[in-house]
């Protein structure tokens, strides 16, 4: 069989997300801020246009949101996962085999496909998927992954490819090489493209064409298999199955300064049952947790700490009672009262299968009723929605929470945040 990869991209995926549920934001500059309403991570094509770059604080950024009437948006990652879940179902009906990248980036195995009119079936792809989701996406077709990205790139560019691109032909493929540089070659980056500028590699067509020699000595055996992707020689096998974390963290600025234990207490049972749930998820248990606590490193008039404390475990679990006492435990060796804590953060580790988990001959704990209770728990959650049911640790008020003053409604997933349509 031979290879043939697709690889799907949401457009400004963020943006396009809330776009679906307001029409009137079509042709309208957007950008999306990161947690606390910090810096830019997503700008629409029109905010793109006036200048506005990625990762710019939001306070910097502010006269020319004001000047050019940018629609901004609090990250509703809830939404956005969930509109991801759609796209990624529906590109399910085009083929078995998936391997979902990231939330706007999925590959898909095309092996199958080659007597068909690729283009076509793109174009009824994308066609289908803006129908059934309302989520613009663009489509790149090629023998290898790393071809593949190259051509969904490209894909975007071009007004004439319209959003698909296909590479099956040598002369189409060779072109396309020629019109990107090395730098944006998947996996190659800054440092790598600074290094192969010095040697006159400036193109992936210039990189496709170096020496494997050449390569293996500046890129390592890595670089050498994006090279051979490059040649249309497939490397990289779809991964059906997203392998299991080896660490874990969780981690949130505050929305406003924290100096109490209570609170801060607060926020890191709510971090560890974030971990807890992820644990479960993979079907892992942690064998050791760390805490850490830091203050703003932009405040420099504030008196300054950072420190982070590591217990391990008597017996590895995935029990949030279990991990958020040690949390807490950890928490108060490192607290120390007088300082403004801008953030905070939990990290589990020494990962392993829930089914492999060494027990002492000294437990107390009954582990066969934590893991019911935990089931219960994430039924209930799952079913209701994130933090319906919680252990009383992680407080009701949640002074500390992150600032989302522009965050749009879960119009997807909680039933009083329905989009509302009038008749008039």
């Amino acid at each position: 069989m031979t290879s043939l990869f697709a690889l799907v991209d949401c457009n400004n995926f963020y943006a396009s997300c809330e776009r679906v549920f307001d029409p009137k934001l079509e042709g309208q500059p957007i950008v999306v801020l990161s947690n606390n309403d910090g810096c830019i991570i997503a700008r629409s094509n029109e905010a793109k246009a006036l200048g506005i770059q990625m990762g710019e604080p939001a306070f910097k950024a502010k006269d020319a949101i004001e000047r050019h009437n940018i629609h901004v948006f609090s990250s509703n990652y809830t939404l956005y996962g969930d509109m991801s879940a759609r796209v990624m179902q529906t590109l399910g009906q085009f083929t078995p085999n998936l391997e979902v990248y990231s939330i706007d980036e999925a590959f898909l195995d095309l092996g199958n496909f080659y007597g068909r009119d690729l283009n076509q079936y793109a174009g009824e792809l994308r066609h289908t998927v803006k129908t059934w989701t309302g989520i613009p996406v663009s489509v790149g077709v090629a023998p290898t992954k790393t071809l593949a990205k190259l051509a969904n790139r490209l894909s975007k560019k071009s007004k004439k490819a319209d959003g698909v691109l296909v590479l099956t032909d040598e002369r189409h493929t060779e072109e396309a090489l020629r019109r990107t540089e090395v730098g944006d070659v998947w996996g190659i980056g800054r440092r790598y493209a600074k290094k192969l500028a010095a040697f006159g590699i400036h193109t992936a067509l210039d990189l496709r064409n170096a020496p494997d020699a050449f390569v293996k000595k500046h890129m390592t055996v890595v670089g050498l298999r994006t090279v051979r992707e490059l040649r249309g020689e497939p490397c990289l096998d779809l991964e059906m199955v997203a392998v299991n974390k080896q660490n874990i963290c969780t981690s949130r600025s505050f929305g406003a300064a924290v100096s109490s234990l209570s609170q801060l207490q607060e926020a890191t049972a709510n971090y560890t049952s974030r971990c807890a749930a992820k644990l479960r998820r993979q079907r892992s248990c942690a064998g050791a947790i760390t805490v850490f606590l830091q203050t703003n490193p932009f405040r420099e008039t504030d008196p300054q700490y950072f420190n982070s404390k590591t217990m391990a475990l008597p017996t590895a679990t995935n029990s949030t009672l279990e991990l958020v006492q040690y949390a807490s435990l950890a928490l108060q060796a490192l607290y120390r009262p007088g300082y403004r804590y801008k953030k905070s953060g939990v990290i589990v580790s020494e990962l392993r299968p829930q089914n492999q988990v060494q027990t002492s001959l000294l437990d107390t704990v009954d582990r066969d009723k934590h893991q019911r209770l935990m089931q219960a728990l994430d039924k209930l959650n799952s079913a209701w929605g994130r933090d319906k049911v919680t252990c009383a640790a992680q407080g009701t008020t949640r002074p500390w929470q992150l600032k989302c003053e522009k965050k749009s409604p879960c119009y997807t997933t909680q039933l009083e945040e329905l989009l509302c349509i009038g008749v008039g």
